[in-house]
């Protein structure tokens, strides 16, 4: 019971048992409690049919208090249930299977230094079983340690072969260490040994998308998703990738799906409204981000998207705050100083867009963005030479058409009208479909007309 309640799979289990020639005596109260507890009855029923030697007969004693502990854990109550099997430990302290199901009871709070502990207990309790050296492995991925995961992996593949699970926790290892192809290629062979592991074909459609195979990577989701039905988090993987290539109602149907299975899972949500504005869905992409923090208020992620998303509805004023909050988590994010300097100058509050824009420069001075919208404020608080300086680095950085527009339109205000031609003349060569650069070259040339004749 407790080797299940660790979350080690039915046909594992199954094999173990096999492999070691056991053969159970279950009562029928024995029966009951193992389903009780959470125990597939095709395990239960396995076990039973086993033939093994007398002395490899084991009889079957089921605690109360572990039937209670399995209950909680398939309600996912972990931290009711970890009281209780502390208390089951200091009875049987030698007892490697209730360390290793404390392990797992630990793991699922995230709490992983305390699973570390405890599966390490197990696996000096009872050394030659592979199932602890896969679990540590998996707890030094957690730690973000590809070399350590890959190490305790391996161990427990030498231990057994056939371990589909040491197998997927090699393949992370890997991952984590960026090494994508030999990923995917421990997960396919975790697959060869268990094919019907949903989180395997997540985790290889992971590796694939990050060694470029987005095409693999889908259909690993897909096929995580045909075995697990319920499996939100592969959706809302999918999605991702239908977003980067632009199938964009395709990832907003699919994350509709991942929506009704976790409706309060924020990354659903913050990916969703970014799909929305990318699809220049405004209206939506506001809808989205704003339930997003009414439900979760806590969450970080995306007000700098939310601010775009309302920028580009035309609402600046309430993009401000959203920018601002941004900038408060990352103050060097020469980026969001741009579009809140942008999205103050929209609102007219001109100073405080210089400052913001100012800001931008220094954080970023290569941005031909943030010296071209710093040169707007400027010249609209009449700061002429000063927006001159700014327009001309713009136009360096990035020699477009807008750019030498933009600086003729400054040169014109300062009077310098034949440069100011000689700039419309570079913008209208750059862009000829622009009829608003011929326009003004229009206008120039009368206003250099009327001046030539006074």
């Amino acid at each position: 019971m407790s080797w299940s309640i660790g979350g080690i799979a039915t046909p594992r289990l199954e094999r173990l048992a096999r492999d070691r020639s056991l053969a159970f005596i279950f009562t029928a109260h024995e029966t009951a409690a193992l389903l009780q507890s959470g125990v597939d009855p095709k395990l239960v029923q396995s076990l039973r049919l086993m033939k093994g030697p007398p002395s490899g007969v084991q009889r079957s004693f089921c605690r109360t208090q572990l039937t209670m502990v399995g209950k909680l854990v398939r309600a996912k109550e972990y931290e009711q249930a970890e009281p209780i099997m502390q208390k089951l430990i200091a009875s049987d302290p030698n007892n490697s299977a209730l360390r290793f199901a404390l392990g797992y009871i630990q793991q699922q709070q995230n709490d992983w230094d305390a699973a570390f502990d405890a599966y390490l207990d197990s696996r000096n309790l009872m050394p030659g079983l592979s199932d602890t050296h896969a679990r540590l492995a998996y707890v030094f991925y957690r730690y973000d340690d590809g070399d350590n995961a890959i190490a305790e992996a391996r161990t427990a593949l030498s231990i057994d072969p056939k371990n589909s699970e040491a197998y997927r926790y090699l393949g992370l290892g890997f991952h984590a260490n960026q090494q994508y192809s030999y990923a995917i290629h421990a997960f396919q062979e975790s697959l060869a040994l268990g094919p019907d592991n949903a989180d395997t074909y997540y985790d290889m459609g992971i590796a694939m998308a990050s060694n470029g195979d987005l095409n693999g990577a889908a259909a690993a989701y897909r096929k995580a998703i045909a075995l697990n039905p319920q499996f939100w988090e592969a959706y809302n993987n999918l999605g991702m990738l239908q977003h980067d290539i632009k199938h964009f109602e395709a990832a907003i149907a699919t994350y509709q799906k991942a929506k009704r299975l976790a409706p309060g899972e924020p990354r659903i949500r913050y990916n969703l409204g970014n799909t929305y504005l990318d699809k220049g869905d405004f209206e939506a992409a506001i809808s989205e981000f704003r339930e997003l923090y009414r439900t979760n208020p806590g969450w970080q992620q995306g007000h700098s998207v939310f601010a775009k998303a309302l920028m580009a509805n035309g609402d600046f004023k309430a993009a401000i705050p959203e920018l601002r909050l941004a900038i408060l988590q990352d103050p060097t994010a020469a980026v969001e100083h741009r579009v809140l300097g942008q999205a103050l100058l929209m609102a007219h509050d001109q100073e405080e867009a210089l400052r913001e824009l100012r800001v931008a420069v220094q954080l970023d001075p290569d941005s031909s963005l943030a010296h071209h919208y710093l040169g707007t404020t400027l010249l609209n608080l009449g700061q002429v030479e000063a927006a001159e300086t700014e327009f001309r680095e713009a136009l360096r950085l990035a020699p477009t058409a807008d750019n030498h527009y933009s600086l003729a339109a400054c040169l014109i205000t300062m009077g310098h009208y034949q440069d100011a031609a000689g700039e419309l003349d570079t913008a209208v060569s750059l862009r000829p479909a622009e009829t608003v650069y011929r326009a003004r070259k229009e206008e120039l040339l009368k206003l250099m007309r009327a001046s030539a004749s006074r």
